[in-house]
């Protein structure tokens, strides 16, 4: 009898043990980090815009004659009651030269020197100076990307800077404007048929922060 009871609490023992037993830690799993660009350093501009205020951090050290051609248009006060006069949803947001009307501001000749191969991604949140098809021909427009547009980068098979849009910046704050703006209703009153706002977002002023 007494061997009949041991084999008993060994039959209803042994599954409780199982059940408390420590499980192995799980396999860690390999993480492919986000990619980010090097930290910047320059000045930093505020855009008020009728939707918000955006800051932007740029960087003189890579995108020097960028960040020169930008901040000539600032101190002049011409991006002071233009617009963001298109809108790529998923895509970029866009402005410079163009006011609330579609009326073109008038611009400085070029060329400003591409330096689309500085070592800056078209990254969400980073800035980038728009041009025509010529490398040397930006001017005043540039560009925020709503999503990471590496396509927009300079190319590997470039040894010199012909490809490519140049990154001259980042947004440090107002990325919920930026989005917000990127939402907007878009129409074909303006330069980008089919990607202006319908209700104008205006750039009411852009000043040098520090």
């Amino acid at each position: 009898m007494r061997q009949i009871i041991l084999a008993s609490v060994l039959l209803f023992s042994a599954p409780a043990l199982a059940q408390d037993a420590t499980p192995p830690p799980p396999v860690p799993q390999a993480v492919t980090p986000a990619p980010a660009n090097p930290p910047m350093t320059g000045p930093q501009i505020l855009i008020a815009t009728s939707m918000g205020d955006i800051t932007l951090q740029l960087d003189a050290v890579r995108a020097p004659k960028s960040v020169a051609n930008v901040m000539r248009y600032v101190k002049e006060k011409h991006y002071d009651n233009t617009a963001f006069y298109r809108v790529a949803k998923g895509f970029v947001i866009q402005m410079g030269s163009w006011d609330a009307n579609g009326k073109p501001h008038g611009i400085h000749p070029g060329p400003v020197p591409l330096e689309a191969n500085n070592g800056l991604s078209n990254l969400r949140g980073t800035v980038a100076l728009g041009r025509d098809t010529p490398p040397d021909s930006a001017t005043a427009e540039f560009y925020i990307n709503l999503a990471d547009n590496t396509a927009l980068d300079h190319k590997a098979d470039d040894p010199g800077n012909t490809t490519g849009y140049a990154v001259f910046g980042q947004v440090t704050a107002g990325m919920d404007v930026v989005d917000a703006i990127g939402q907007v209703p878009t129409g074909d009153n303006g330069p980008m048929p089919g990607q202006a706002p319908v209700t104008p977002v205006i750039v009411k002023k852009v000043s040098l922060v520090k």
